[in-house]
């Protein structure tokens, strides 16, 4: 075990190497442009190799001249994901890192399936295939360095894009120039081929200067909100009273008329029922069409949420979780109910909820459409390309096939942009006025609207402790929520142990690996919830509400039974049935989650902190974002309590996290240090409700985020190994609001059991509490 300590950000000035998608008209076709280093010509996108690069596979090119070109399919949204998994396939060939370049695809049907970033599955997806891929290349260049040295495969060595063999070498660029190599590799082929011990990595796990920082910082990157293209016209939607079954009655637009620029507004028919009601105003310029939006009069007959709030939804929960006929049991053990009814006197039960969250990326939703040649083009910053595909398919009514995406650069997504609904209405936009380029964009408010936001929920947890009150024997949770799989991708549903269906994404967490006797884990669909808005994936999705609840409640029934917390924890973590874990992504199962615990509580001087009055200490362990593909995580915070205000004031975080082979050092830390602080804003700060059937914060003045001056100490440590790596975008949300919901308890003696924990609930329970 060693932590891996802040690592400097390294980015050489002269060193434009990420791929720069400039994208600007030309007639009726695009020009793209690729900068690859300051004052570099113009070149053709990588994903389009030129006629004499070297192509082992779909996922990488050698050119003559050396350079080595990697293709994305995951978005890049401010994780440096293109970094982190160009950095496997040069590591497996032995690449020079500096040749190394870059390029997002947009949606050519090879890359079908692979269009998806989010789940933090992007490194531990791609990680075989890219291993392989690499393999395959350096396969070749040993074969066809090896002729040109006159020697065989077996005696020469491959370092740093070089093919060495008795004091002579030949350098990728030269092969590809003078062999002309044509061998390519199938995925069966590839999954053959032998791989580099792990003692002989050069670049995984090793500090190496981020691909996309130098365009990032001297403004040459492009996102979506970038796009301009010859004859376009802007758009700005005006949104109906309801998210669904909304129909536009009238438009009066003579006051919309009067404004300089503006076009003609557009009722959109979309026959996808995504974007029902909406109108679109459209002008020469943004201004003008975020004028005429406001402007515009327009009467609907809104659907029948209009009048739901935020509590009706919450309160829908708690009457499903009570019916024991509802839902779909991911675990499902035998002798649950029997070891409620023999222990009748020592049931435990507890009930925890969550609010809305909104995403509130920094750029808001937009896309730019347009008809040309045929096709439907939609340039836009996207997480989930083949997800929106069909969908714009349905609203265009097109085949598939003549849908394509150009992908840009995210300003955040954070799970947003996983549903893809804002490029409907600029396509539908764009199809109104005969094809012609329409750009939309949502300002703030509407972006908040629309936004697919985290449901509210609800949890019930209860257990039936043997006749010392020491030990769970029967465990019984019950998770209400609005389903996004279920709303945006059914084929995505699990099955449960009963054969129903269900959304792993509302559950995750709550199907812990504990050793509780028999378990029962109920997932519920808040059929009011889906009805009412469009349930959203928010970074850490439900793992960034579930432990609230589960670690919250094995603290409190902790103290309850006058046992100390970790302990109690550790003593569950058995490994034993279903939490022994499997190759090859849960290897050491339980054992390795109680391995980040104990070290947080070695880290933290569990036993012996002495603490200021009204500060406290409070853990907490989870495993990331799936069973499937856990990522061990432990936290602690440090808080201080304002008795007066009933501020809570977390002073430091510190998190221990087991996710395999650590492939980006500086990316991981990033990312979880990214991912705390979410964590944190989502406690403390964040949150919002649903008001007459919408959200009703629209902007930062209600809407209440982290601000800086509230980030804590952060101390980060990874637990080193060489397991196949798995997840690290989210992970780090996961522990932090149940960490700082025991410390509340351990600083002054009181329990919230709703997240986000507000000044007027810390004030309202201590005054119950002395009273």
């Amino acid at each position: 075990m060693a932590k891996i300590e802040q690592i400097a950000k390294k980015s050489d000035a002269t060193r434009l190497s990420r791929r720069n998608f400039l994208m600007t008209a030309a007639g009726t076709g695009l020009m793209f442009g690729f900068a690859r280093r300051a004052g570099a010509a113009v070149t053709l996108p990588s994903a389009m190799p030129p006629e004499a690069a070297f192509e082992p596979n779909v996922w990488c090119a050698i050119a003559p001249d050396g350079s080595i070109n990697v293709n994305i399919v995951r978005a890049e949204m401010g994780q440096h994901v293109g970094t982190a998994l160009a950095r496997i396939i040069a590591d497996e060939m032995d690449a020079d890192w500096d040749n190394i370049r870059i390029t997002e695809v947009d949606t050519a049907p090879k890359w079908a399936g692979k269009y998806v970033t989010g789940g933090s599955w992007s490194v531990w997806d791609t990680w075989d295939t890219f291993r392989q891929a690499g393999a395959a290349a350096r396969t070749v260049m040993l074969e066809e360095g090896a002729k040109l040295l006159g020697t065989t495969p077996e005696r020469c060595t491959v370092s740093e894009s070089v093919v060495s063999a008795g004091g002579k070498s030949v350098s990728f660029g030269d092969i590809v120039a003078r062999a002309k190599p044509t061998r390519s590799f199938t995925p069966d082929e590839m999954a053959k081929l032998p791989l580099k011990p792990v003692g002989n990595r050069r670049l995984i796990s090793k500090p190496v200067p981020a691909l996309d920082i130098p365009d990032k910082t001297t403004g040459k990157a492009i996102y979506g909100i970038d796009v301009k293209l010859d004859g376009m016209v802007y758009g700005r939607p005006k949104m109906p009273p309801t998210r669904y079954a909304a129909k536009v009655i009238s438009v009066d637009d003579s006051a919309a008329k009067k404004i300089p620029g503006y076009v003609r507004y557009v009722v959109l028919d979309d026959p996808s029922g995504i974007v029902p009601g909406w109108v679109v105003a459209l002008a020469k310029t943004y201004p003008a069409a975020i004028r005429a939006a406001d402007a515009l009069k327009v009467q609907w007959t809104p659907g029948p949420t209009i009048n739901v709030s935020e509590a009706d939804i919450i309160e829908h929960g708690r009457k499903l979780a009570a019916d024991s006929k509802n839902g779909t049991r991911v675990f499902n053990d035998k002798g649950v109910d029997e070891a409620l009814t023999i222990h009748p006197g020592q049931v435990f039960e507890r009930s925890y909820t969550c609010a809305s969250v909104a995403h509130y990326q920094l750029e808001p939703v937009n896309a730019v459409a347009r008809h040309v040649d045929g096709m439907w083009e939609i340039h836009t910053g996207n997480q989930w390309q083949s997800l929106i595909l069909p969908q714009l398919a349905r609203s265009l009514q097109v085949p598939e096939e003549q849908v394509v995406m150009r992908t840009y650069m995210l300003g955040g997504g954070f799970g947003r942009r996983l549903n893809g609904d804002y490029c409907i209405p600029a396509a539908l936009a764009s199809k109104a006025i005969g094809g012609a380029p329409v750009k939309l964009i949502l300002t703030r408010s509407d972006d908040m609207e629309l936004d697919s936001i985290r449901s509210p929920s609800i949890q019930t947890i209860k257990v039936a402790l043997d006749n010392d009150r020491k030990k769970i024997v029967g465990m019984d949770y019950v998770a209400v929520a609005g389903w996004p799989t279920q709303v945006m991708a059914p084929a995505f549903l699990a099955t449960g142990e009963d054969g129903k269906k269900y959304d792993p994404f509302a559950i995750a967490g709550a199907d812990h690996w504990y050793e509780t006797g028999p378990t029962r884990v109920r997932a519920i669909s808040n059929d009011l919830a889906n009805a009412t808005f469009r349930p959203g994936w928010l970074r850490s999705v439900s793992a960034g509400w579930t432990p609230w609840a589960l670690e919250c409640f094995l603290d409190e029934l902790a103290h309850s039974t006058k046992q100390d917390p970790l302990a109690f924890r550790l003593s569950m973590f058995t490994a034993q049935g279903r939490n022994a874990g499997q190759a090859p992504n849960s290897v050491g199962g339980a054992k390795r989650q109680a391995a980040v615990l104990q070290r947080l509580a070695d880290k933290i001087g569990y036993a012996n902190k002495q603490l200021p009055a009204d500060t406290g200490i409070g853990i907490a362990t989870s495993f990331g974002q799936e069973r499937g593909m856990p990522t061990w995580t432990a936290g602690a915070a440090q808080v201080h309590v304002d008795r007066k205000t009933g501020v809570i004031t977390c002073q430091k975080l510190w998190l221990v996290l087991d996710a395999g082979t650590i492939v980006d050092p500086g990316g991981a830390l990033a990312q979880t240090e990214g991912a705390a602080l979410w964590g944190l804003s989502m406690a403390l700060f964040e949150g919002t409700e649903i008001v007459n059937g919408t959200i009703k914060d629209r902007n930062l003045n209600t809407y209440t985020p982290l601000r800086i001056p509230d980030v804590p100490d952060m101390d980060i440590e990874f637990i080193q190994n060489t397991e196949k790596p798995t997840g690290l975008g989210e992970p780090g949300v996961t522990v932090v609001a149940p960490a700082i919901g025991n410390a509340l308890f351990n600083a002054v003696g009181i329990r919230l059991r709703h997240m986000p924990m507000r000044p007027a609930d810390v004030r309202r329970e201590l005054k119950q509490h002395t009273s």
